[in-house]
């Protein structure tokens, strides 16, 4: 028996190293580059320079690319005489010659032609249509345009027709004149708003009723008011802690700076009769937006506080979770007009506020509750019927009676029953039962 054996071959595959000008490039892994650059000559810097661009997009191309300009400057620059050089260039170049003169109704170059549709794709368009019954294309065949605008809105196709139309159709006003199928979409009219009247408060007047601590001043609005000093906004807020009748503050667009609004921040420290306050459209810089949260933690009597478009639109991560931490620690705060960029802070200021409302809320129920019942629980005595008179009951099961709340000579309460025949005045004995 002839044995047999068998061999196995095993075959490496290697892979070629990229070449870099006929080397591979593990030869150039030692170089120096330092003392190549030092090599060179400027000349070849330069050009070196030219075909050499750092891979990063987020330097501007002043920083990518060198100035390449070797001309000395000719002076100032001069943006008239500049745009007079650029306009008397633009006159004095000719036109380019035109290689076939424009003729009216002659077309210049090839004209598209669409091309035509094949066997099949007319076929599959064919196959394509609905067959609604001959009740339905009976209908719409005799349908005015009008109607198929209103079955169009009612269908919600509003690509199918203009706003106007649309509209018209689902306020049943009938059609615009002139703004069909084929008709061209205009333009709606503009309403005109009249103009905000001027504020015309005066200021000299309400400092002196806040420093005086007028009753009948509970609103001040301050708002769109130019000009105002730097010393009255001092005056005013120094008269704020003592002041017990303001409730409302709005200083929206009035110039208000960072110097100022630290001063408000201050008197909102001690005011406790302020409950809304509004500094809207400012020059306020965000470090002083978050003294003005913080001081409302020791007042704890705003409710609201509306301070967007500030001097800086983005507040920053830093100051965003701030301001988020002070309003979770502000149980009285029911309302903040403040712009958050970023979605945590907006979701945990929103929930804390709706806790705050809802809590207020509940506050509100229970002292609804506790005027309604005038008595606590303790104070209530148990009610005991004579014998007497559940015997003179001819039903077993008699309907209940009124009881009216009594209070003595001694300030006792107490619960009898409001019926004629059995009221204090009337003894058990004298019952005309």
């Amino acid at each position: 028996m002839a044995e047999t054996s068998s061999s196995t071959t095993t075959t490496t595959m290697t892979t070629q190293a990229s070449k870099l000008y006929g080397k591979d490039l593990s030869v150039y892994d030692d170089l120096d580059v330092d003392t190549l650059l030092s090599q060179l000559s400027p000349e070849e810097i330069s050009l070196l320079a030219k075909e050499v661009d750092p891979d990063d997009n987020l330097l501007p191309p002043s920083q990518r690319c060198g100035y390449e300009c070797d001309k000395e400057p000719t002076g100032p620059l001069d943006r008239k005489k500049l745009i007079e050089h650029i306009n008397k260039q633009a006159l004095e170049t000719p036109d380019r010659p035109e290689a076939k003169p424009f003729v009216a109704g002659v077309v210049r170059g090839k004209k598209w032609v669409a091309p035509e549709q094949s066997q099949q794709e007319r076929d599959a368009e064919e196959q394509i249509a609905i067959d609604m019954g001959d009740e339905y294309e009976h209908a719409l065949n005799d349908a005015t345009q009008e109607e198929i605008i209103d079955l169009a809105a009612i269908l919600g196709f509003h690509s199918m027709m203009n706003q106007d139309q649309y509209h018209a159709s689902l306020l049943n006003k009938g059609q615009p004149i002139g703004l069909g199928w084929d008709g061209i979409t205009k333009s709606t009219q503009p309403k005109a708003y009249p103009a905000e009247p001027p504020n015309l408060t005066d200021i000299d007047k309400t400092i002196r009723q806040v420093q005086e601590d007028d009753h009948t001043l509970t609103d001040l609005n301050w708002n769109n008011i130019k000009n105002i000093s730097d010393e009255k906004f001092e005056t005013l807020f120094d008269a704020l802690p003592e002041n017990t009748h303001l409730e409302v503050l709005s200083l929206t667009n009035t110039g208000l700076t960072d110097r100022v609004a630290s001063k408000l921040a201050d008197a909102l420290e001690r005011n406790q009769t302020l409950r809304v306050l509004n500094i809207e459209t400012n020059f306020i810089s965000p470090p002083v937006v978050v003294k003005l949260v913080k001081a409302l933690l020791k007042s704890r009597t705003i409710e609201e506080l509306r301070a967007a478009n500030q001097r800086s639109q983005v507040l920053g991560n830093k100051i965003e979770m701030e301001i988020t931490q002070l309003v979770e620690a502000n149980p009285s705060l029911l309302r903040l007009g403040l712009h958050l960029e970023y979605n945590d802070a907006r979701h945990r200021v929103a929930s804390h506020l709706q806790r705050n409302i809802d809590r207020r809320r509940r506050e509100a129920q229970e002292v609804r509750c506790a005027a309604t019942i005038r008595l606590p629980r303790a104070s209530l005595k148990k009610i005991e019927v004579p014998e007497s008179i559940s015997s003179l009951s001819p039903s077993p099961s008699p309907s209940p009676q009124p009881f009216t709340l009594v209070t003595d000579e001694d300030n006792t309460e107490s619960i009898v029953p409001s019926s004629p025949e059995l009221s204090p005045s009337t003894p058990a004995d004298e019952n005309p039962f």
